[in-house]
């Protein structure tokens, strides 16, 4: 843990520092040291670049990374399936949708939402559109006070493919500058952070954790499986629904402010895993940190690779991620899994 933090200050003062205009550590210190009143301030230009503009970004790269990743290591542990991800019962394809939504055809949720300012219109359709999908797939594996994990993918497969269909047809009636806008959501963005979103972002990943992290004992057991966790005294049926409802809650807010970035809630878990072994009391805090420090550095790649243009960041992460997940497979299909 000392190890990833120490890390992740150092790609974050990286990240404060890459740009258009260089910024040297001791520059970046002196800002905050002068934002918490310990020094003068060190001059207007230097203060816009690395607090208004660098420092949001950086810090919503990270919480974006680690709501990622304990959404993808808790849910990985609620399905005993280390290929489990976000994405797989339908939270991003929900949120995609909900995006595509407010973007092509912002007239239809102006009744219901016009007491929303117009920059929050996208994300909190998203965010809905993400709730939304995980209460229907919840709703439909839910029986008799049961939640069958088979039937909750299998309807996860299905909302994927409902929310795929959905954007098609919007992308087919868009015009031209909402196909552009759409076009950079579903490819991955944090060029709009700001101190809003870090904020909103930031009391997600509180709620999240504050739940999560006292409950790894229990998600060990649940991969022992469901009678035998039940066996341990734990309450399985509410242990499932709330990992369920918590990782929709982050990854809907994550989601909501830098559109689709994939793979960090399947990567981030797998290396701790492989790394340190499997207890959550460690793969739930490891995976955090790694996955913001993964999004951090792909932040920085994303900013420099093509500079001065900027490459969608959801493009850096599948180009990391996409190759990992395929050796995953092949590990398990040669039977390497552990």
């Amino acid at each position: 843990m000392l190890l990833l933090g120490g890390m992740l200050l150092g790609a974050i003062l990286l990240g404060c520092g890459q740009g258009a205009t260089a910024v040297a550590p001791s520059e970046i210190l002196q800002v905050l040291a002068a934002k918490l009143g310990l020094q003068a301030s060190p001059g207007r230009p230097l203060e816009a670049i690395v607090w208004s503009i660098r420092l949001p970004r950086v810090l919503l790269a990270a919480l974006v990374g680690a709501s990622l990743a304990l959404a993808g290591a808790s849910l990985q542990g609620l399905f005993r399936n280390p290929l489990a991800d976000p994405g797989l019962i339908g939270i991003s394809s929900g949120a995609a949708s909900g995006a595509a939504l407010a973007l092509v055809a912002g007239w239809v949720l102006q009744p219901v939402l016009s007491w929303v300012p117009a920059w929050l219109l996208v994300p909190l359709a998203a965010f809905a559109g993400g709730v939304l999908a995980t209460f229907v797939v919840y709703r439909i594996a839910t029986f008799n006070g049961r939640t069958s994990v088979a039937t909750m993918l299998l309807a996860g497969i299905a909302i994927n493919a409902l929310g795929g269909a959905l954007i098609g047809f919007l992308t087919f009636a868009a015009d031209e500058a909402a196909l552009r806008s759409l076009s950079m959501w579903m490819l991955g963005s944090l060029g709009g952070a700001g101190w809003t979103q870090v904020l909103v972002c930031a009391g997600g990943l509180l709620v999240g954790s504050c739940f999560l992290l006292r409950r790894t004992g229990e998600i060990d057991a649940l991969m022992l499986g469901a009678r035998e966790a039940q066996d341990l005294g734990v309450d399985v049926q509410r242990l499932e629904r709330r990992i369920v409802l918590l990782s929709a809650f982050m990854v809907g807010l994550a989601v909501a402010f830098t559109g689709l970035i994939g793979f960090i809630g399947l990567v981030a878990p797998h290396m701790i895993r492989l790394w340190r072994g499997p207890s959550h009391r460690v793969v739930l805090p490891g995976a955090m940190l790694l996955g913001a420090l993964l999004l951090v550095l792909a932040d920085v790649f994303s900013r420099t690779l093509l500079a001065p243009a900027e490459l969608p960041i959801g493009i850096v992460t599948a180009l990391v991620g996409a190759p990992f997940f395929l050796f995953l497979l092949m590990q398990r299909r040669e039977g390497g899994w552990s």
